[in-house]
């Protein structure tokens, strides 16, 4: 099939850490980034900012895109990105940066736009849905289902048959026991201990993790 040229959405640190995985990946090769807040031609390392969401269609056309993937940490913007892209083109191509030093076994399933960087581990039967990350060094164990634009910081561990709600964050170095549910739309402080199920639209932090205010 050859190699399929890839568009990277956002030029900031998360972007650029993606560009490093694409670059690991024989399959894919990076033509540049759309950054709608920055100049075109703008250098981002070694590569360019090719344009705008607004030129998406002309610029799939001109370099042969086959895909792309968003390259935002924050889960809002990264879904309202995603929602740009398709209202400009409907079937646009998310596709999935696994970083080859993740261990992931054949039976995770993977949806779309997803990204799993370097030192990752997901373990057996594991659901990750669409525009997700998972971020270095980070453990998701046997069974467990993240959802839509959820993000799991680096050094996160997290014991199975775990659900992490639509849009939840989970900060860096916090642990989350076995069969816990984090609803949606959570803030899990870095560093917390999540022994329990959390409600939704909420912030928690603490070892054991506690309600701290509203996620608004």
């Amino acid at each position: 099939m050859g190699t399929k040229n890839i568009i990277v959405f956002g030029g900031g640190g998360h972007g650029k850490v993606i560009a490093d995985i694409i670059e690991k990946i024989p399959q894919f090769k990076l033509i540049g980034f759309i950054d709608n807040s920055l100049k075109t031609g703008t250098n981002i390392d070694k590569y360019k900012v090719l344009g705008n969401r607004s030129e998406l269609k002309d610029i799939i056309k001109k370099e042969s895109i086959y895909g792309g993937v968003i390259g935002i940490g924050n889960n809002n913007l990264r879904s309202n990105v995603k929602n740009d892209i398709s209202r400009i083109l409907k079937n646009f191509n998310f596709v999935n940066c696994i970083h080859p030093s993740a261990i992931v076994p054949e039976s995770v399933k993977f949806g779309h736009g997803n990204v799993i960087m370097a030192g990752s581990v997901i373990n057996s039967s594991s659901v990750i849905m669409d525009h997700c990350i998972i971020n270095t060094n980070s453990t998701v164990e046997h069974d467990c289902m993240i959802d839509d634009f959820s993000s799991i910081g680096p050094a996160v561990a997290i014991g199975g048959n775990v659900k992490i709600g639509k849009n939840s964050s989970i900060g860096i170095g916090a642990n989350i026991f076995n069969n816990v549910v984090i609803e949606e739309n959570c803030l899990i402080g870095g560093g917390s201990l999540v022994n329990k199920n959390t409600k939704k639209n909420a912030v928690y932090f603490g070892v054991p993790a506690k309600y701290i205010r509203d996620n608004t």
